[in-house]
């Protein structure tokens, strides 16, 4: 299994928030470990990426996992994603 924070996974996260910066005229280059709210993610934006990351991966993040820490970049996002399903850490 790769190390969290390499691959697959992580390109289809960097491309959601991506789509959620363009709808808000938000440009501009995106670490994975940048704090999302640094980089002009509102906390309706989360609710939006959470709900993008779910439809996304096909997986339900539980309600004890939708904290700030778990939120808080692309890399803990993906890490979040890994711990709940393994399997999407293969393409």
């Amino acid at each position: 299994m790769p190390e969290p924070g390499t691959g697959w996974p992580r390109d289809r996260l960097l491309a959601l928030v991506e789509q959620i910066l363009s709808a808000n005229s938000i440009t501009g280059p995106i670490s994975a470990v940048d704090p999302l709210t640094s980089i002009g993610l509102a906390s309706i934006d989360m609710v939006h990426l959470m709900l993008a990351v779910e439809a996304e991966f096909n997986i339900t993040i539980p309600a004890e996992d939708i904290t700030p820490d778990n939120f808080y970049s692309i890399t803990a996002i993906e890490a979040l994603i890994m711990r709940i399903d393994p399997r999407l850490s293969r393409p």
